[in-house]
């Protein structure tokens, strides 16, 4: 059975710097000039660019009265004060959503006579704004919906809002529709005539606009919406939106009240999930994200918000674990779907030869189907969509993708079989009939055989450049570090480097015995290294006379003690060539 340790990857090396741009920095900041090549091909190429990049600034946040619409929507939050409306804040179950719920609560909680929030069931409502919401808003006399992260293509939902007497203002960051909503105020970056200077906010951080605002019409400390920077943070994270810009102030301050000042629901989530002293980016991403997503995949997102804006530490610990159960029987969930596709698999080997993946069983888990799509990725490099029953004669599902391949404009190319699609480029989801299944099937495959070639389907290790590990030293891992938070448009560098070899202590480590420890040579020269999921090379590179790797390079702190150690990406022996 194929899987992803058998995958053989292509090596790339990203695109070279423009050398006198190169040779300009190296000058003026006195620094390595593999520092200076990696910070040219993020687009930080003058002094004035690294000052920023360096050394963001709460200042360089961008005017949000920039954003069309929202002169408009601080209006409309007035005349509800005025008139001491109601308002409902109104937000999607997963981390972004749940995130800018909590905010926007949190923010405006003490500024309207009632208020209250509403997450959608995702398996009675589906995602977005949702008739049973409105309805809800209606019977507990609430005329203003404030929605989050969603709502940008609800024109008949806002409509049906309006026969009730309710209005909305959408804060959402997805792509519009041909029509926008006829609400109050539309506030999204993506919007056509929007010239707000930078497109990719997450939900969270267009709720973080708002606030901010308010804030400036109201002459508040700026504090009152700063104090949010962790939620933003979080929906950064777990939404993949790219680490540049704006997302990367917010990030590196909500970082700093998330690893400094947590707040107590965050506080005890970290304790009942990892517990380390210092987060990362991607500690948000593999360990809280989950388990606040884990809340709407396996039951009732409310709990994930519960937890999110806590006061007392009771309330705090009572959701933080019952996230962490969630997130434990989702794992389990998780595993059975993965189990079973790659039984579909074994049984039915030629579907390796297709271009793309259809699963489909009726008991599999609406909430988990996603995630799933991401794992048959891993295994087989190819996209994926995950189909379950939801409702009678109807399947529901989420796709996702290889990089290069457009998903959501590869279900347009086969909307005649689909009652509903949504999503971006490389996640999506979709309802159908169950009656169309083996025709989308087919459908989905051509599409992906005219629109995806060899090298899309093969995956790919991008690294930033050639370097001898004798560079590899306190000072050039203090600057890589400084580099951080590192997500979308600014990953963490990856190196490559040949000559290597074991110093023959290479062994296999972890409890399933899929991951190597090596100390790697190279001249006189030796580094510890950590291949994840490369059990199955350490025989090849013993043998070896030497073999080449793409790695990152990080800190290890064990028992109290800290070094630097190359976290292999990939390695190649002559044999793999």
């Amino acid at each position: 059975m194929q899987n992803s340790k058998l995958i053989s990857k292509i090596w790339k090396q990203k695109a070279a710097p423009d050398q006198a741009l190169v040779d300009e920095l190296t000058r003026e900041l006195n620094a390595p000039e593999l520092i200076a090549k990696m910070l040219v091909q993020r687009g930080i190429d003058s002094t004035d660019k690294v000052k920023k990049f360096f050394n963001p600034r709460i200042g360089d946040m961008h005017d949000p009265f920039l954003m069309k619409d929202m002169d408009k929507a601080i209006e409309r939050i007035h005349l509800a004060q005025e008139n001491k409306e109601g308002v409902l804040i109104f937000g999607d179950y997963d981390v972004d959503g749940t995130t800018s719920v909590a905010l926007a609560y949190s923010f405006f909680k003490d500024k309207f006579h009632t208020i209250d929030y509403y997450i959608p069931d995702r398996y009675k409502e589906g995602y977005g704004i949702s008739n049973a919401g409105i309805d809800y808003a209606k019977a507990n006399g609430l005329s203003l919906i404030i929605a989050l992260d969603c709502g940008i293509r609800s024109v008949d939902k806002v409509e049906y809002a309006t026969s009730l007497g309710i209005d909305f203002i959408i804060c959402d960051h997805h792509l519009p529709g041909k029509e926008l909503p006829a609400a109050a105020a539309v506030l999204d970056p993506k919007r056509s005539d929007c010239e707000y200077p930078f497109k990719e906010l997450a939900g969270c951080g267009i709720g973080l606009k708002l606030a901010q605002a308010y804030s400036q019409v109201h002459d508040l400390d700026e504090r009152e919406y700063l104090q949010y920077l962790d939620f933003a943070t979080l929906s950064i994270a777990s939404d993949i939106v790219p680490i540049v810009d704006e997302n990367r102030i917010i990030a590196h301050f909500g970082l700093k009240i998330i690893n400094q000042q947590p707040r107590i629901g965050l506080k005890k989530l970290i304790e009942v999930s990892i517990n380390k002293e210092e987060l990362s980016i991607g500690d948000l991403v593999f360990y809280l994200g989950p388990r606040i997503n884990a809340a709407g995949r396996m039951d009732d997102a409310k709990s994930a918000v519960k937890m999110l804006i806590a006061s007392d530490e009771e309330t705090a610990n009572e959701f933080a674990n019952e996230l962490q159960t969630q997130n434990a029987s989702r794992k389990i969930v998780d595993q059975k779907i993965t189990a079973d596709f790659q039984e579909i698999i074994a049984k039915n080997p030629k579907l390796l030869e297709r271009k793309t993946h259809v699963f489909y069983k009726e008991d599999w888990h609406k909430g988990v189907v996603g995630i799933a799509a991401s794992r048959a990725i891993e295994l087989y490099y190819r996209p994926t969509i995950i189909l379950t029953k939801s409702g009678e004669g109807m399947l529901a599902g989420s796709a996702r993708s290889v990089k290069g391949f457009d998903v959501h404009e590869a279900l347009g190319k086969c909307s005649e079989h689909l009652e509903q699609f949504g999503g971006h480029m490389y996640a999506a989801g979709m309802t159908m009939k169950a009656e169309n299944l083996d025709a989308f099937r087919e459908a989905f495959e051509k599409v992906g055989e005219e629109m995806l070639d060899e090298e899309m389907l093969t995956p790919k290790v991008y690294y930033d450049a050639e370097m001898d590990i004798a560079s590899v030293d306190a000072r050039m891992l203090s600057i890589v570090n400084k580099m951080a938070p590192f997500g979308p448009a600014n990953m963490t560098p990856v190196f490559y480097a040949t000559g290597l070899r074991d110093d023959g202590t290479g062994k296999i480590i972890g409890k399933t015995a899929e991951h190597i420890r090596l100390n790697v040579k190279r001249s006189n020269d030796s580094l510890a290294a950590v291949g994840f999921g490369m059990a199955e090379k350490l025989e090849a590179i013993k043998k070896a006379d030497s073999f080449e790797a793409c790695f990152q390079i990080n800190e290890n702190v064990f028992r109290g003690t800290t070094s630097i150690q190359l976290m292999l990406k990939d390695v190649r022996t002559t044999s793999d060539v």
